[in-house]
Protein backbone atom coordinates (compact mmCIF):
# COMPACT_ATOMS: atom_id res chain seq x y z
CA UNK A 1 0.00 0.00 0.00
CA UNK A 2 2.57 2.40 0.81
CA UNK A 3 1.17 5.11 1.99
CA UNK A 4 2.00 6.31 4.69
CA UNK A 5 0.81 8.07 8.44
CA UNK A 6 1.48 10.58 11.31
CA UNK A 7 1.05 9.50 15.12
CA UNK A 8 -0.69 12.70 16.65
CA UNK A 9 1.60 12.76 19.82
CA UNK A 10 4.80 14.52 21.18
CA UNK A 11 6.90 11.47 20.93
CA UNK A 12 6.88 10.92 17.32
CA UNK A 13 6.86 14.80 16.95
CA UNK A 14 10.15 14.48 18.57
CA UNK A 15 11.53 11.41 16.20
CA UNK A 16 10.45 13.24 13.51
CA UNK A 17 12.22 16.40 14.66
CA UNK A 18 15.37 14.17 14.54
CA UNK A 19 15.16 13.11 10.84
CA UNK A 20 14.13 9.14 11.82
CA UNK A 21 13.14 7.98 8.76
CA UNK A 22 10.45 4.87 8.18
CA UNK A 23 10.28 3.67 4.71
CA UNK A 24 9.39 0.64 2.84
CA UNK A 25 9.71 -0.62 -0.78
CA UNK A 26 12.72 -2.50 -3.10
CA UNK A 27 16.26 -4.03 -4.42
CA UNK A 28 18.45 -2.70 -7.16
CA UNK A 29 20.53 -5.82 -7.27
CA UNK A 30 18.49 -8.46 -9.62
CA UNK A 31 20.62 -10.49 -11.84
CA UNK A 32 20.38 -7.91 -14.80
CA UNK A 33 19.99 -4.67 -12.43
CA UNK A 34 23.16 -2.14 -13.73
CA UNK A 35 24.42 0.10 -11.29
CA UNK A 36 22.86 3.06 -13.45
CA UNK A 37 19.12 3.13 -14.59
CA UNK A 38 19.36 5.48 -17.56
CA UNK A 39 21.88 3.29 -19.37
CA UNK A 40 19.64 0.02 -18.97
CA UNK A 41 18.76 -1.90 -22.29
CA UNK A 42 15.58 -3.35 -21.69
CA UNK A 43 15.97 -7.49 -22.28
CA UNK A 44 12.87 -8.84 -22.06
CA UNK A 45 9.07 -8.18 -22.19
CA UNK A 46 5.90 -10.66 -21.96
CA UNK A 47 5.66 -10.68 -25.94
CA UNK A 48 8.67 -12.90 -25.67
CA UNK A 49 8.53 -16.54 -26.81
CA UNK A 50 11.40 -17.40 -23.93
CA UNK A 51 9.35 -15.44 -21.18
CA UNK A 52 5.63 -17.10 -22.35
CA UNK A 53 6.64 -20.31 -21.86
CA UNK A 54 8.96 -19.44 -18.48
CA UNK A 55 5.40 -17.55 -17.53
CA UNK A 56 3.85 -21.15 -17.99
CA UNK A 57 5.81 -23.05 -15.70
CA UNK A 58 5.49 -19.88 -13.10
CA UNK A 59 1.74 -20.64 -13.15
CA UNK A 60 2.12 -24.31 -12.46
CA UNK A 61 4.20 -24.24 -9.34
CA UNK A 62 3.46 -20.60 -7.90
CA UNK A 63 0.70 -21.95 -5.89
CA UNK A 64 3.17 -24.73 -4.15
CA UNK A 65 5.92 -22.29 -3.64
CA UNK A 66 3.76 -19.30 -2.04
CA UNK A 67 1.99 -22.33 -0.12
CA UNK A 68 5.74 -22.57 1.27
CA UNK A 69 7.05 -20.84 4.70
CA UNK A 70 8.92 -17.53 3.88
CA UNK A 71 7.83 -17.33 0.45
CA UNK A 72 6.04 -13.95 -0.46
CA UNK A 73 5.67 -13.82 -4.45
CA UNK A 74 7.17 -15.32 -8.07
CA UNK A 75 8.15 -13.38 -10.90
CA UNK A 76 10.16 -13.86 -14.03
CA UNK A 77 13.32 -12.28 -14.48
CA UNK A 78 16.31 -11.85 -16.84
CA UNK A 79 19.60 -13.64 -15.96
CA UNK A 80 22.94 -11.96 -17.46
CA UNK A 81 23.54 -13.89 -20.57
CA UNK A 82 19.35 -12.87 -21.37
CA UNK A 83 18.07 -16.19 -20.63
CA UNK A 84 14.78 -16.04 -18.37
CA UNK A 85 14.44 -17.26 -14.93
CA UNK A 86 12.09 -17.57 -11.71
CA UNK A 87 12.20 -15.10 -9.28
CA UNK A 88 11.08 -16.42 -5.83
CA UNK A 89 10.27 -13.80 -3.19
CA UNK A 90 11.38 -14.72 0.43
CA UNK A 91 10.73 -12.93 3.83
CA UNK A 92 14.37 -14.23 4.87
CA UNK A 93 16.87 -16.31 2.73
CA UNK A 94 16.30 -19.94 2.70
CA UNK A 95 18.02 -22.73 3.85
CA UNK A 96 20.27 -24.33 1.45
CA UNK A 97 18.40 -26.43 -0.04
CA UNK A 98 14.92 -24.92 0.62
CA UNK A 99 14.05 -24.39 -3.09
CA UNK A 100 15.11 -26.09 -5.69
CA UNK A 101 17.70 -25.01 -8.17
CA UNK A 102 15.31 -25.01 -11.30
CA UNK A 103 11.76 -25.87 -12.39
CA UNK A 104 11.35 -27.52 -15.75
CA UNK A 105 14.93 -26.35 -16.31
CA UNK A 106 13.84 -22.94 -15.45
CA UNK A 107 16.63 -21.43 -13.66
CA UNK A 108 15.73 -20.43 -9.58
CA UNK A 109 16.86 -16.75 -8.37
CA UNK A 110 15.94 -16.18 -4.71
CA UNK A 111 15.19 -12.46 -3.93
CA UNK A 112 14.68 -11.85 -0.21
CA UNK A 113 12.39 -9.04 -0.35
CA UNK A 114 11.23 -9.50 3.05
CA UNK A 115 7.60 -8.78 3.32
CA UNK A 116 5.16 -7.24 0.84
CA UNK A 117 2.88 -5.05 2.52
CA UNK A 118 0.85 -1.24 2.76
CA UNK A 119 3.58 0.31 5.28
CA UNK A 120 0.43 2.06 6.57
CA UNK A 121 1.74 1.65 10.68
CA UNK A 122 5.18 3.53 9.58
CA UNK A 123 4.64 7.61 10.36
CA UNK A 124 7.25 9.08 7.85
CA UNK A 125 9.00 12.20 7.12
CA UNK A 126 10.29 13.60 4.28
CA UNK A 127 13.27 16.02 2.58
CA UNK A 128 11.58 16.67 -0.41
CA UNK A 129 10.02 19.31 0.01
CA UNK A 130 8.71 19.84 -3.56
CA UNK A 131 6.64 16.98 -3.12
CA UNK A 132 5.03 18.11 0.19
CA UNK A 133 4.83 21.55 0.20
CA UNK A 134 1.28 23.55 -0.46
CA UNK A 135 1.55 24.33 -4.12
CA UNK A 136 -0.21 27.37 -5.35
CA UNK A 137 -3.03 26.30 -8.06
CA UNK A 138 -3.44 24.75 -10.61
CA UNK A 139 -0.81 21.87 -8.93
CA UNK A 140 1.24 19.69 -10.56
CA UNK A 141 1.11 15.79 -10.05
CA UNK A 142 3.65 13.97 -8.51
CA UNK A 143 2.54 15.45 -4.70
CA UNK A 144 1.35 14.65 -1.56
CA UNK A 145 -1.95 14.19 -0.77
CA UNK A 146 -5.11 11.85 0.10
CA UNK A 147 -8.33 11.43 1.45
CA UNK A 148 -9.41 14.76 3.06
CA UNK A 149 -10.85 12.50 6.35
CA UNK A 150 -7.92 10.15 6.84
CA UNK A 151 -7.26 10.55 10.62
CA UNK A 152 -8.32 7.60 13.10
CA UNK A 153 -7.11 5.99 15.85
CA UNK A 154 -4.76 9.00 17.10
CA UNK A 155 -2.63 8.71 13.38
CA UNK A 156 -3.38 10.51 10.21
CA UNK A 157 -2.50 9.24 6.71
CA UNK A 158 -1.67 10.57 3.43
CA UNK A 159 -0.02 8.85 -0.29
CA UNK A 160 1.13 10.79 -3.65
CA UNK A 161 -1.22 12.37 -6.16
CA UNK A 162 0.21 10.51 -9.00
CA UNK A 163 -0.66 11.79 -12.69
CA UNK A 164 -4.07 12.27 -14.07
CA UNK A 165 -6.76 10.27 -16.47
CA UNK A 166 -9.52 10.74 -18.46
CA UNK A 167 -12.54 9.68 -19.95
CA UNK A 168 -12.16 11.47 -22.97
CA UNK A 169 -14.56 14.35 -21.38
CA UNK A 170 -13.30 14.86 -17.54
CA UNK A 171 -10.21 14.67 -16.07
CA UNK A 172 -9.74 12.88 -12.68
CA UNK A 173 -6.55 12.47 -10.23
CA UNK A 174 -4.90 8.85 -10.64
CA UNK A 175 -3.73 7.55 -6.95
CA UNK A 176 -4.00 3.82 -5.08
CA UNK A 177 -7.46 2.62 -3.65
CA UNK A 178 -5.76 2.20 -0.32
CA UNK A 179 -4.83 6.06 -0.66
CA UNK A 180 -8.28 7.46 -1.01
CA UNK A 181 -10.89 4.99 -0.06
CA UNK A 182 -9.39 1.94 2.15
CA UNK A 183 -11.38 3.51 5.37
CA UNK A 184 -14.23 0.86 4.72
CA UNK A 185 -15.06 0.89 8.61
CA UNK A 186 -16.42 3.67 10.67
CA UNK A 187 -14.47 2.93 13.55
CA UNK A 188 -11.90 5.52 14.46
CA UNK A 189 -13.15 8.77 12.69
CA UNK A 190 -16.83 7.52 12.38
CA UNK A 191 -16.77 8.06 8.86
CA UNK A 192 -16.37 6.01 5.68
CA UNK A 193 -14.76 7.12 1.94
CA UNK A 194 -17.63 8.32 0.62
CA UNK A 195 -18.32 9.81 -3.59
CA UNK A 196 -18.28 13.11 -3.00
CA UNK A 197 -15.61 13.52 -0.41
CA UNK A 198 -12.38 15.63 -1.05
CA UNK A 199 -8.96 14.62 -2.01
CA UNK A 200 -6.39 17.51 -0.74
CA UNK A 201 -3.04 18.48 -1.26
CA UNK A 202 -0.54 17.96 0.69
CA UNK A 203 -2.08 14.71 2.46
CA UNK A 204 -3.05 15.20 6.21
CA UNK A 205 0.24 13.40 7.06
CA UNK A 206 1.95 17.10 5.82
CA UNK A 207 -0.10 19.60 7.33
CA UNK A 208 0.18 18.46 10.69
CA UNK A 209 -2.91 16.19 10.53
CA UNK A 210 -5.40 19.50 10.05
CA UNK A 211 -7.23 19.34 7.06
CA UNK A 212 -7.60 22.71 7.12
CA UNK A 213 -4.01 23.67 6.00
CA UNK A 214 -4.41 21.51 2.72
CA UNK A 215 -6.58 22.86 -0.23
CA UNK A 216 -9.20 20.98 -2.12
CA UNK A 217 -8.13 19.99 -5.26
CA UNK A 218 -10.62 16.68 -6.34
CA UNK A 219 -13.75 14.87 -5.16
CA UNK A 220 -13.64 11.14 -4.69
CA UNK A 221 -15.11 8.67 -6.60
CA UNK A 222 -15.55 5.30 -5.07
CA UNK A 223 -14.56 2.95 -7.85
CA UNK A 224 -14.04 -0.46 -5.07
CA UNK A 225 -10.93 -1.92 -6.93
CA UNK A 226 -10.24 -3.72 -4.08
CA UNK A 227 -10.36 -6.52 -3.24
CA UNK A 228 -12.57 -8.16 -6.53
CA UNK A 229 -10.22 -6.46 -9.21
CA UNK A 230 -6.16 -7.02 -9.81
CA UNK A 231 -5.62 -3.49 -9.27
CA UNK A 232 -4.86 -1.37 -6.27
CA UNK A 233 -6.47 2.22 -7.93
CA UNK A 234 -8.87 5.36 -7.07
CA UNK A 235 -9.97 8.32 -8.52
CA UNK A 236 -10.81 11.77 -7.78
CA UNK A 237 -12.78 14.74 -10.29
CA UNK A 238 -10.51 17.69 -10.64
CA UNK A 239 -11.81 20.71 -9.21
CA UNK A 240 -11.78 23.24 -11.73
CA UNK A 241 -8.80 25.36 -11.85
CA UNK A 242 -7.01 23.35 -9.27
CA UNK A 243 -4.88 21.20 -11.04
CA UNK A 244 -2.63 21.60 -14.01
CA UNK A 245 -4.80 20.57 -17.05
CA UNK A 246 -1.84 18.87 -19.15
CA UNK A 247 -0.92 16.40 -16.41
CA UNK A 248 2.50 17.82 -15.34
CA UNK A 249 4.45 15.58 -12.77
CA UNK A 250 6.76 17.61 -10.19
CA UNK A 251 10.51 16.92 -12.05
CA UNK A 252 9.08 15.01 -15.00
CA UNK A 253 7.00 17.75 -16.41
CA UNK A 254 4.75 16.83 -19.13
CA UNK A 255 4.03 12.12 -19.88
CA UNK A 256 2.93 10.65 -23.14
CA UNK A 257 -0.77 9.48 -22.82
CA UNK A 258 0.53 5.80 -24.76
CA UNK A 259 1.29 3.13 -22.08
CA UNK A 260 4.06 0.83 -22.53
CA UNK A 261 4.74 -2.46 -20.98
CA UNK A 262 7.22 -3.38 -18.82
CA UNK A 263 10.14 -5.18 -20.05
CA UNK A 264 13.20 -6.72 -17.57
CA UNK A 265 16.02 -4.07 -16.99
CA UNK A 266 13.83 -1.37 -18.26
CA UNK A 267 14.96 2.14 -16.55
CA UNK A 268 11.71 3.78 -14.96
CA UNK A 269 11.42 7.05 -12.87
CA UNK A 270 8.66 8.44 -10.72
CA UNK A 271 7.72 10.97 -8.46
CA UNK A 272 6.52 10.70 -4.85
CA UNK A 273 5.78 12.34 -1.78
CA UNK A 274 8.10 11.01 -0.03
CA UNK A 275 11.19 10.70 -2.07
CA UNK A 276 11.04 12.84 -4.66
CA UNK A 277 12.25 11.98 -8.36
CA UNK A 278 13.69 8.80 -8.12
CA UNK A 279 15.01 6.42 -10.86
CA UNK A 280 15.25 2.18 -11.04
CA UNK A 281 14.87 -0.05 -12.76
CA UNK A 282 12.50 -3.26 -13.49
CA UNK A 283 13.25 -6.38 -12.34
CA UNK A 284 10.83 -8.99 -12.73
CA UNK A 285 7.80 -9.49 -14.34
CA UNK A 286 4.13 -11.17 -13.87
CA UNK A 287 4.40 -10.90 -9.87
CA UNK A 288 2.28 -12.90 -8.07
CA UNK A 289 2.41 -11.03 -4.86
CA UNK A 290 -0.09 -11.26 -1.31
CA UNK A 291 -0.60 -8.03 0.30
CA UNK A 292 -2.65 -7.00 3.24
CA UNK A 293 -4.84 -4.22 3.90
CA UNK A 294 -5.87 -2.32 6.55
CA UNK A 295 -9.51 -1.33 7.48
CA UNK A 296 -9.02 2.66 7.90
CA UNK A 297 -6.19 4.53 8.65
CA UNK A 298 -3.75 2.31 11.60
CA UNK A 299 -6.79 0.48 11.70
CA UNK A 300 -7.24 -3.48 11.95
CA UNK A 301 -6.95 -6.29 9.47
CA UNK A 302 -9.46 -5.78 5.78
CA UNK A 303 -8.85 -8.53 3.92
CA UNK A 304 -5.32 -9.77 2.09
CA UNK A 305 -5.30 -10.02 -1.87
CA UNK A 306 -3.13 -11.98 -3.90
CA UNK A 307 -2.28 -9.76 -7.24
CA UNK A 308 -1.27 -11.59 -10.54
CA UNK A 309 0.36 -10.29 -13.44
CA UNK A 310 2.41 -7.38 -11.38
CA UNK A 311 5.97 -5.74 -12.24
CA UNK A 312 8.79 -5.75 -9.44
CA UNK A 313 11.15 -3.05 -9.39
CA UNK A 314 14.66 -2.93 -7.62
CA UNK A 315 15.09 -0.26 -5.01
CA UNK A 316 17.89 -0.85 -2.87
CA UNK A 317 17.48 0.83 0.47
CA UNK A 318 14.21 2.26 -0.41
CA UNK A 319 16.11 4.51 -2.49
CA UNK A 320 13.37 4.39 -5.02
CA UNK A 321 9.89 4.10 -3.30
CA UNK A 322 9.46 4.54 0.31
CA UNK A 323 6.39 4.58 2.45
CA UNK A 324 4.22 7.61 1.17
CA UNK A 325 4.90 7.15 -2.13
CA UNK A 326 1.80 4.93 -3.40
CA UNK A 327 -0.13 5.90 -5.91
CA UNK A 328 2.93 7.38 -8.05
CA UNK A 329 2.64 6.85 -11.88
CA UNK A 330 5.77 4.85 -12.86
CA UNK A 331 7.47 6.10 -16.67
CA UNK A 332 10.50 5.85 -18.59
CA UNK A 333 13.51 7.26 -17.56
CA UNK A 334 13.62 9.31 -20.69
CA UNK A 335 13.97 13.20 -20.79
CA UNK A 336 11.17 14.25 -23.15
CA UNK A 337 7.38 13.01 -22.76
CA UNK A 338 8.00 9.75 -20.75
CA UNK A 339 5.92 6.69 -21.47
CA UNK A 340 3.64 5.61 -18.35
CA UNK A 341 4.48 2.36 -17.26
CA UNK A 342 2.56 1.66 -13.75
CA UNK A 343 1.15 2.35 -10.93
CA UNK A 344 3.36 2.12 -7.31
CA UNK A 345 1.40 0.58 -4.89
CA UNK A 346 3.14 -2.13 -2.68
CA UNK A 347 6.57 -2.82 -1.19
CA UNK A 348 9.03 -3.69 1.21
CA UNK A 349 12.81 -2.60 2.53
CA UNK A 350 14.10 -3.91 -0.88
CA UNK A 351 11.02 -4.37 -3.42
CA UNK A 352 8.50 -2.47 -4.90
CA UNK A 353 5.42 -3.69 -7.10
CA UNK A 354 3.29 -1.64 -9.57
CA UNK A 355 0.30 -2.20 -11.36
CA UNK A 356 0.55 -2.37 -15.09
CA UNK A 357 -1.02 0.67 -16.22
CA UNK A 358 -2.66 -0.91 -18.91
CA UNK A 359 -4.49 -2.78 -16.11
CA UNK A 360 -5.58 0.20 -14.43
CA UNK A 361 -6.84 2.02 -17.21
CA UNK A 362 -8.91 -1.14 -18.04
CA UNK A 363 -10.56 -1.54 -14.75
CA UNK A 364 -11.13 2.21 -15.48
CA UNK A 365 -13.38 0.93 -18.51
CA UNK A 366 -13.68 2.02 -22.46
CA UNK A 367 -11.91 4.72 -23.67
CA UNK A 368 -10.29 5.70 -20.22
CA UNK A 369 -6.88 7.30 -21.00
CA UNK A 370 -3.66 8.87 -19.29
CA UNK A 371 -3.31 12.74 -19.86
CA UNK A 372 -0.33 13.66 -21.99
CA UNK A 373 1.14 14.28 -25.26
Amino acid sequence: MLRTHSRIAMLLLVLLTLGLVWSGCSRDDQPVTPENPAAATPIGDESSAQIRAAMGVQKMHTPALMAMPNVVGTAITMLADGSPALMVLTVEPMAKGALPLDLEGLPIVEEVSGIIRPMADLPMSSDKAGNTAKQTPPISMGTSGGWRYDLANGYCCGGTLGSLVTNGTTQYILSNYHVFEADIVAGGNNLVATTGDYIIQPGLIDVGCVATNAQNVGTLVVRHSLPSSNVDCSIAQVISGMVRTDGAILGIGTISKTPIAAAVNMGVKKAGRTTGLTTSTISGLNATISVAYENECAGGSAFTKTFTGQIVVANKRSKFLAGGDSGSLMVQNVTTNPKPVGLLFAGSTSTAIANPISSVLSFLGTGWTMVGI
